[in-house]
């Protein structure tokens, strides 16, 4: 699979609220950095971070706004639209990702935690 295929085989594992599923498409040492918040690295973190707002009874839906793509990194533009603590929110945001073999070594999104903490009080 390319770089850009196994990002949007993350985002269909998640989109159908499988955690464990996305996990088979991160390394084990991945690094999950939601830069105004904190970094998750490696497996058990980042199942962990995801718990928050993800799972089969809570899917969340990532919109690609757009999306290139050159050798292993793939940076899309996104809405994210998710249920934390029973709010439905939508958040703007820019994802950067690496993948080397066939796996997410890196998923950094930038987003602004103003417009999260306006829709979450």
């Amino acid at each position: 699979m390319s770089a850009t295929e196994v990002v949007e085989a993350f985002i269909a594992a998640i989109e159908k609220g499988d955690v464990e599923g996305a996990l088979e498409y991160m390394s084990s040492d991945c690094e999950y950095d939601n830069v105004p918040m904190s970094k998750a690295i490696g497996h058990e973190e980042i199942r962990n971070t995801l718990a928050m707002f993800v799972s089969a009874d809570n899917p969340a839906e990532f919109k690609v706004l757009r999306q290139a793509a050159t050798g292993d990194i793939v940076m899309n533009e996104r809405i994210d639209s998710l249920k934390v603590a029973g709010k439905a929110i939508e958040v703007k945001v820019t994802g950067v990702w690496e993948v080397h073999a066939g796996k997410i070594t890196l998923w950094r999104d930038y987003f602004d935690m103003g417009q999260l903490n306006a829709q979450l009080s």
